[in-house]
């Protein structure tokens, strides 16, 4: 099956316009979820599509400005900032579902007896990151488990992972393919709430988007575009490893830590994350886009252009589409 995936790429995936210039931005400094990306590009897959494909270094700029604004046709995305962008009318539509499921866990040390459910948290402190997605996702967990959703939060960004190592807040949130991959290489004992046994919907995590304007005139060169990245991304979840010694290859010192890109990549397969079993790589699921929409829209974090809650579910039907996707497996 694997040879039969691979025929149909090359043969599908017909090249555009000889070398077309093409960016992609990402969503925070290279990791694993970025990972069919590099791959595609050191295996000269985008070449092959007829493209020139320029992966840019991530700014303080997220990749969803860049890509709504045009100055990157593509980028990654995380969900619930595309989903707050798109609200908004960011020219932005998913082509891809990179991480098939979620990924982030609620976490704390595993010395504390003290927490042993969600309820216990109330009154406790959280290690954030600054998001209004935080404090949503956190209240529910602890309602839905009989608290009140009542704690305090001291925003750290990334120096949350350290802050719990020793101690000094209570709990934080953490990307168990990454953070929490790193936990256990750093022999930092945790427990986790996964966030689907208290109330909230599973999610593609990670996305590919376009620009929507962009995509609407050049669907040729969006479709090589894509199926190369898919391509990369399929190889990924069939070659952990040797994706892996690509990744750290194509960036070039960027990730210092080999042990940790390895047991990522192995996290991502051995979980189904790069690949819902039975379906193609990157393939968008409807009811997963609508329950998690719901929830967005019902914790009154997705706003209009002028910054006021939507006061109606929005119909997301034209925000993501599976077209350009190669379907066959």
């Amino acid at each position: 099956m694997k040879h039969i995936i691979t025929a149909a790429f090359v043969a599908l995936a017909l090249p555009a316009t000889a070398q077309e210039k093409l960016s992609v931005a990402l969503d925070w400094t290279p990791n694993t979820n970025h990972v069919g990306l590099y791959v595609a590009q050191a295996k000269g897959w985008f070449e092959d599509a007829g493209l020139d494909v320029d992966i840019l270094p991530y700014t303080d700029t997220s990749s969803g400005t860049l890509v709504a604004a045009g100055v990157a046709e593509f980028g990654i995305l995380s969900a619930v900032g595309f989903h707050t962008q798109r609200a908004t009318g960011a020219d932005m539509t998913v082509v891809m579902a990179v991480v098939q499921h979620e990924t982030g866990r609620l976490v704390f040390n595993s010395e504390r007896d003290d927490i042993q459910r969600p309820a216990d948290l109330d009154g406790m402190i959280y290690a954030g990151f600054g998001s209004a997605w935080e404090n949503a996702l956190i209240s529910n967990i602890i309602r839905n488990d009989g608290g009140t959703g009542e704690f305090d939060t001291v925003t750290l960004g990334t120096s949350a992972y350290e802050a719990l190592a020793n101690g000094s807040v209570d709990f934080t949130l953490e990307v168990s393919t990454w953070e929490g991959v790193n936990s256990v290489l750093l022999d930092r004992p945790q427990r986790a709430f996964r966030y689907a046994d208290y109330g909230v919907p599973d999610q593609h995590t990670t996305f590919l988007g376009g620009n929507g304007t962009w995509l609407t005139e050049n669907p040729e060169t969006a479709t090589a575009f894509v199926q190369a990245a898919q391509r990369g991304y399929a190889f990924a979840a069939n070659n952990p490893d040797e994706a892996a010694d690509v990744l750290i290859a194509q960036t070039a010192g960027m990730l210092t830590n080999p042990d940790l890109v390895r047991a990522s990549m192995q996290a991502l397969v051995a979980g189904g994350y790069l690949q819902e079993a039975g379906e193609p790589v990157g393939l968008i699921d409807d009811n997963m886009i609508a329950n998690i929409t719901q929830f967005i829209f019902e914790a009154g974090i997705m706003r209009a252009e002028d910054g006021r809650p939507l006061d109606a579910m929005p119909d997301v039907s034209n925000w993501y589409t599976n077209e350009f996707l190669l379907r066959e497996q």
